[in-house]
């Protein structure tokens, strides 16, 4: 498996009658995290509007797409072809950045908190049903990803963006777009009910891929987050800054006409209202979850059969990374007839663990296997027997 460099940060929201007025930030530490590629590929294979129609042409595109630009090696870090990158277009390397972000972030959480196997799921703020627009108001700042935790419902904010530095994680107290994100996402959490979140903002570079994590320092979410990674000690000299304040920011949330009706939640500070906004988080979660599924279940009957796990069908494609000039991975992207009770976690600690396993990544019922295309395509006997074992 495959690493990324990174830097853990605590940090507090200091509230006042009017919301969110300073934020603090402690830097932890650094080191490396393991991110495989295929969890990468994995996480942004079906991010996009489930709702709408699938196109596996453009689907299959955007993931040769990104493997063009993001490179692995047994046990290395991962690397990006910043050459072809800084050729490309700006909106290409905002879509590169941004997959490469949304990617880290999802599968760096699970090197970092001890969330159990089947307690968890995740869904896409962008396509969660319409009627539950009342507990995520569509005006505003929006996070990109939502947890569904046992600890309750935990927002993700990803952001990836190219470095032409020979530091990679910034010296100091972070970046001022970290601390403009920072202001607005405190602010979007006093909005709701005070909300669990955290950011990460990922860095692409000739040094490979970097990650500044933001973590908050009250959330039950967080609280089993995982230090023995950390090769470097961070700084006690605490970061702070405050927030701005916006007095149409209130007033804009309270007037918009999408955030009213029978499914809205109650007003921020009324008594009870922050178990209210994690029920309806959850109700949310369940809805979207039934839209994945239809996503799933029409991918599935489009594609080739490859075999079975645990006499489960399994469907898929091989797909090319060859977008941009010669390929250096090809992607297997499956999909299971129904979920089998495989512990993918202990999976992906037995693959972090040993340079010899196959780049593997299952969640719920989608596959994938990344591989070199200059050593030959592991059978598929193989595949279901590392997923097993």
């Amino acid at each position: 498996m495959s690493s990324v460099r990174a830097r853990v940060w605590r940090f507090t929201v200091e509230k006042g009658s009017a919301g969110a007025e300073a934020v603090q930030a402690v830097e932890i530490g650094q080191g490396p995290l393991p991110v495989s590629l295929a969890a990468l590929v994995n996480i942004n294979a079906l991010a996009c509007d489930l709702r709408k129609t699938v196109d596996q042409r453009v689907r299959d595109h955007e993931i040769s797409l990104l493997l063009s630009y993001i490179t692995s090696s047994s046990g290395g870090a991962l690397g990006v072809d910043c050459s072809a990158l800084d050729s490309s277009s700006g909106h290409i390397r905002r879509f590169v950045s941004e997959c490469t972000g949304l990617g880290v972030m999802s599968a760096a959480s699970e090197a970092l908190f001890d969330w159990k196997p089947g307690a968890n799921g995740l869904s896409s703020f962008d396509v969660l049903p319409g009627k539950l627009v009342g507990t995520y108001a569509k005006k505003g700042v929006r996070p990109d990803l939502l947890y569904d935790l046992a600890a309750g419902p935990l927002a993700g904010e990803a952001r990836g963006r190219r470095r032409d530095h020979k530091q990679m994680l910034p010296a100091g107290q972070g970046t001022q777009p970290q601390k403009a994100r920072l202001e607005k996402l405190a602010q979007w959490s006093v909005d709701h009910n005070e909300h669990a979140y955290f950011m990460s903002w990922v860095w692409l570079g000739s040094g490979g891929v970097y990650v500044d994590i933001f973590l908050p320092d009250d959330s039950p979410a967080t609280a089993g987050l995982k230090t023995g990674w950390i090769d470097a000690p961070g700084s006690a000299q605490p970061w702070r800054f405050r927030v701005p304040r916006d007095p149409r920011r209130r007033t804009d949330l309270e007037q918009d006409p999408l955030a009213a009706g029978a499914d809205s939640a109650p007003e921020s500070g009324g008594e009870g209202s922050a178990d209210a906004t994690g029920a309806s988080a959850g109700t949310a979660i369940s809805r979207a979850a039934v839209v994945v599924e239809k996503a799933m279940k029409r991918s599935f009957a489009r594609e080739d059969t490859l075999g079975t796990l645990s006499g489960v069908e399994v469907r898929g494609r091989w797909i090319r990374g060859d977008a941009v000039g010669q390929a250096h991975h090809e992607v297997l992207l499956g999909v299971l007839g129904e979920r089998v009770p495989v512990d993918h976690r202990a999976k992906r600690r037995r693959l972090a663990s040993q340079t010899d396993r196959l780049d593997v990544f299952l969640e719920g019922r989608l596959l994938t296997v990344v591989h070199p295309v200059d050593s030959p395509r592991p059978s598929w006997d193989r595949i279901r027997s590392e997923l097993l074992e």
